[in-house]
């Protein structure tokens, strides 16, 4: 039995899809130079000839003649005898090349080498699928739902390569089940020992924007630019859009005729609220644009403190702030300023800060993360909305609009 053919009855690796035969040949030298130093202490007085157009090898076994008696090495030496036996007319300090099977390796050193190929060829793919892997970072992967865990679900795709998606980044409405078909984010890709491991998202701002480029031809061209993306996962999000042709409206290719282009997306979020909106370089024309559908009255704008003070009319309050804050807190996120929306009246009004000898600094915190800063904010909007936006108890809303109305009247 010839190298080559002892070596591919070693396993299947010879039919590895991922490994053409120049790289399975270089991992073979690789393996059996290992196994050459293992056995003999060295690998310097071997030569590992391969040949990939053939798919063969050849190992040569190089050592000096020696008297017989001088012989001490035997890895780099051969006795006088011995070389005259490979031929007659060697002499002493000749050097004398031997081929080697394989096979006259030993058994142990056969197994070391099968085992050290099988070592190799899974680092080999481990390498490839990380830099496969890391490439894609930011690209839409689909899958198929392999097992669901508690704190994460396995998804393995077309090519039985497996996934990750954490529960902290799905979807809080997101239920999957075994066999389900799931499409994430490739979020992150980093090495677990040897092993890659690739962790995908679907709360990421990057998975709105590739369902973008997915569903919008506009965008996958390049006649339509996305130039920010916000997102509260499941809830709401804010999409800045620009078209450097003024042939197309950007806002409305992306929506579609009655909504019909951005309803797959919308679906795929778990009817997550989409605010699609014209980016601009105007600052506040842009933050008038991020607070839609509030019309804003006026707004001071504090570049140095990234700070904006937006006055809305009282019926529109409510609208800029949005439930749950998530309005007034994206648009921020969006133009990279912190948003504080009063209402534009001549009334006094005092910040909820002045009043923290009365309320707790906590439950000053609950108002203001709903985007609630003054006392006036709080007092326009009815009771029952504050308790379920703010998730406070009935007496303590009760006791703090108690506490600023009195503040007011005096």
């Amino acid at each position: 039995m010839d190298n080559l053919k002892l070596i591919e009855s070693f396993g299947d690796f010879k039919d590895e899809k991922n490994i053409d035969r120049i790289t399975l040949m270089a991992i073979l030298e690789e393996a059996l130079t290992g196994v050459l130093k293992k056995k003999f202490g060295s690998e310097d007085n071997f030569d590992i000839i391969v040949n990939p157009d053939k798919g063969d090898l050849e190992i040569w076994h190089n050592r000096i003649v020696v008297e017989d008696d001088a012989l001490e090495d035997e890895g780099a030496e051969i006795s006088l005898t011995e070389a005259r036996r490979i031929e007659p007319d060697f002499e002493v300090g000749e050097e004398v090349s031997e081929s080697v099977a394989i096979e006259d390796l030993g058994r142990r050193a056969i197994l070391s080498l099968k085992q050290s190929l099988q070592s190799k060829i899974q680092e080999h793919d481990n390498a490839n699928l990380y830099e496969r892997f890391k490439e894609m970072e930011g690209e839409i992967v689909s899958g198929e739902v392999h097992h669901i865990r508690q704190k994460h679900i396995i998804v393995m795709d077309d090519e039985q390569n497996e996934m990750i998606l954490p529960r902290e980044n799905q979807i809080p409405s997101d239920f999957f089940r075994k066999g389900e078909t799931v499409r994430a984010v490739v979020d992150e890709v980093k090495l677990r020992g040897v092993r890659p491991q690739i962790m995908l998202s679907r709360t990421s701002p990057k998975f709105l924007e590739k369902l973008f480029e997915q569903e919008i031809p506009e965008i996958f061209d390049g006649l339509i630019t996305i130039r920010g993306v916000v997102r509260i996962p499941g809830e709401k999000a804010k999409v800045a859009v620009e078209s450097y042709d003024d042939r197309i409206d950007p806002v409305g290719a992306c929506v579609g005729m009655k909504g019909s282009r951005i309803h797959s997306i919308v679906r795929e979020l778990r009817n997550e609220n989409i605010d699609v909106i014209n980016y601009t370089n105007n600052l506040q024309l842009y933050v008038s644009r991020a607070l839609s559908p509030a019309k804003i009255s006026r707004m001071e704008i504090d570049e140095e403190n990234s700070n904006i003070r937006v006055y809305v009319n009282k019926e529109e309050v409510s609208k800029a702030i949005g439930k749950g804050g998530y309005n007034v807190r994206l648009a921020g996120r969006l133009v990279g300023m912190e948003i504080d929306v009063f209402s534009d009246t001549d009334e006094e009004d005092v910040e909820l800060t002045e009043f923290s000898d009365e309320i707790d600094d906590w439950v000053i915190e609950a108002f203001k993360k709903i985007g609630l800063d003054t006392a006036r904010s709080v007092l326009e909007v009815d009771i029952n909305e504050l308790i379920r936006r703010t998730d406070l108890e009935e007496e303590t809303v009760h006791s703090v609009i108690q506490v600023l109305k009195e503040e007011l009247e005096d």
